[in-house]
């Protein structure tokens, strides 16, 4: 969860004396999945091709939280075909989610870039659960077979997120490098910003965050 980007938001929180929580974990309980929410997420894992029970997740961790609002940010390895392919679920459509088209647009638009990221074989293949629930990975780089199990999972997970805050009572807040902000006149990419930020720039980027967070 904690790099660069999500440190310097951190600071530029801090400085501003905003109220919020740093790296906050969110427990799941399995009784708020209701048969609707069962066939959303089984949905989903079959569209990645998973097999056998869908794995949950017991735990939720986020980048920040700000009254009732989750803030995750989204690296390259989040915007890809099968990432584009969660978005197919019905929840996507009979609920609102505020970055879900924008999302969609990265995804068709940047997955070169998850494969500059996402290539090493422990991103390709993914941890254990990976291989036992969407099988043997391809070889990396190779879309032609299975794929990626790795980013197969990452992606059935951030669908599981985006269910899962939802039945919570939380708002989630996807933020992403290639989201762009006008600063001197110009549009900048957020994750070029958040480099190394000048002091006006730090404000705008509290100002840009706040007004998220209504």
């Amino acid at each position: 969860m904690e790099h660069l980007m999500t440190r310097q938001l951190d600071l530029i929180l801090k400085e501003a004396g905003a109220d919020y929580h740093w790296l906050f974990e969110l427990e799941t309980n399995p009784k708020f999945l209701d048969q609707k929410a069962k066939a959303w997420l089984n949905e989903i894992f079959n569209e990645m091709g998973g097999t056998g029970n869908f794995p949950l997740l017991e735990k939720l961790k986020f980048d920040f939280k700000i009254g009732r609002y989750l803030i995750l940010w989204d690296d390259e390895l989040h915007f890809n075909r099968y990432r584009l392919g969660t978005f197919r679920s019905e929840m996507y459509s009979e609920w609102t989610f505020p970055f879900a088209e924008g999302h969609r647009r990265l995804c068709r638009t940047f997955e070169k870039e998850c494969l500059k990221a996402g290539l090493q074989q422990r991103v390709w293949n993914g941890p254990p659960v990976a291989k036992n629930v969407f099988g043997e990975a391809s070889e990396s780089g190779d879309f032609s077979g299975n794929g990626s199990t790795g980013w197969k999972l990452t992606a059935y997970n951030d669908a599981q997120y985006d269910l899962q805050i939802r039945l919570h009572g939380y708002k989630l807040i996807r933020l992403s490098p290639y989201e762009t902000l006008m600063t001197g006149g110009s549009l900048k990419r957020l994750d070029q910003l958040l480099i190394n930020p000048k002091e006006e720039q730090r404000q705008m980027l509290y100002n840009w965050l706040m007004r998220k967070v209504g």
